[in-house]
């Protein structure tokens, strides 16, 4: 911890006299089943609130305490009553790797997190710190992914990017002009973060891992992805003409040269865009459609506003497809499903926080698995084969 207070106290300045606004800062430790001694439930509490004042005190915002692993099943059940006893702590479960597979076992056990941390509060808020990993390396910035491995103290940077590409498509005479213009500003901004990040890393010894550029919006049009998507060409987010957008502007984002961590992707959170909100609540984006285009390159399915009553099996059906998903694209996604009680589809949601735009519930197509499907395997799949090998 003693790393960790010496980065911040000296990051924070650096950062904002180069200019640059920092919004948080935030602390991510190896997977938290690894420091349990015991594996019980009250050990889990005492020490993800341990982290949390320790981080506090030294001037971390939040911490993420790392995700529930499949060789430490116990550790699933244990997220709720953390979630529950915490303010500032972030977790999350992985439900598939690069290396292991799906884990059917645990797609569950995650299910059933996001079930009962929805009625921690009658809004559903506390599954706002859980997330379901699939093929999550650790070293991600952004919460509730982020987690740590290895002994060499490591910082990376999450930059909240969408009105580089709202800026990028304005008035743009071309589609080849806009992504000339944002790939030129993404690299500009990075090459600038850059600099004080190396300066950091040496003044300290520390490992700087890099930039997470994804599009990551903010509840107003001007910094909202939806918004550059429909400045883009799309007369609707979620009609016909949102992938390839969607796909556009992720490709813009790979062209960019700078030194990455993390997704580098698009985030699509219903819940933090203004624009995906609202066309949410007019029932023209839902989970199949955010799922669609996370296959060319969102961050998978995040702040997602569901039925209360929606049941674990249902859930289960949902993650056992972003696992998929990730498995044969082989790519990071994420979910961050938030249950709200008592609310059922069409209800308009009614959060009273500063990062949040408020919907609608949306609707779960969705049923629980049987078969094989509903087994304890873990299963790999392989990325599709081209006719080149």
């Amino acid at each position: 911890m003693h790393k960790a207070g010496e980065f911040i106290a000296l990051a924070r300045p650096a950062f904002e006299s180069a200019g640059l606004e920092v919004q948080t800062a935030r602390l991510a430790t190896i997977p938290f089943s690894h420091l349990l001694a015991e594996r019980d439930v009250s050990e889990a509490v005492r020490l993800a609130q341990s982290l949390e004042r320790a981080a506090r005190f030294l001037g971390y915002e939040y911490i993420s305490i790392g995700p529930a692993v499949p060789d430490v099943p116990a550790s699933y059940a244990m997220i709720p009553d953390i979630l529950a006893k915490t303010q500032a702590v972030f977790a999350a479960g992985i439900i598939a790797s690069s290396e292991s597979g799906i884990d059917l076992t645990a797609v569950r056990a995650c299910a059933e997190v996001i079930q009962r941390a929805a009625s921690i509060s009658t809004d559903g808020f506390a599954n706002l710190r859980f997330a379901a990993l699939a093929n999550v390396p650790p070293g991600v910035p952004f919460f509730p992914a982020a987690y740590h491995e290895g002994d060499q103290p490591t910082f990376a940077l999450a930059i909240e990017s969408a009105d580089l590409a709202v800026e990028a498509v304005t008035g743009a005479a071309s589609l080849q002009a806009a992504r000339r213009r944002l790939v030129s500003s993404i690299e500009t901004q990075a090459q600038l973060i850059t600099q004080v990040g190396n300066r950091l890393a040496e003044m300290l010894g520390l490992q700087f891992a890099g930039i997470d550029f994804s599009f990551a919006p903010f509840p107003d049009r001007e910094r909202s992805f939806g918004e550059a998507m429909e400045r883009l060409g799309v007369p609707v987010v979620g009609l016909h003409g949102s992938l390839a957008a969607a796909a556009f502007l992720a490709d813009a984002l790979d062209r960019a040269n700078f030194y990455r961590a993390g997704f580098n992707g698009l985030f699509l959170p219903v819940l933090e865009d203004a624009v995906l909100a609202a066309r949410a609540a007019e029932g023209n984006l839902g989970i199949t459609e955010i799922l669609l285009y996370s296959a060319v390159c969102g961050s998978g399915l995040d702040t997602l506003p569901l039925p209360g009553e929606v049941t674990s099996g249902q859930l289960a059906s949902i993650l056992l497809d972003l696992a998929a998903l990730a498995q044969r694209l082989e790519k990071p996604l994420t979910a961050r499903l938030m249950p709200i009680p008592g609310k059922v589809a069409g209800d308009p949601t009614g959060f009273d926080f500063p990062y949040f735009a408020n919907s609608r519930v949306l609707a779960v197509k969705a049923e629980p698995l049987r078969g094989l499907l509903a087994g304890q395997e873990t299963v790999g799949l392989r990325r599709r084969k081209t006719n080149d090998g």
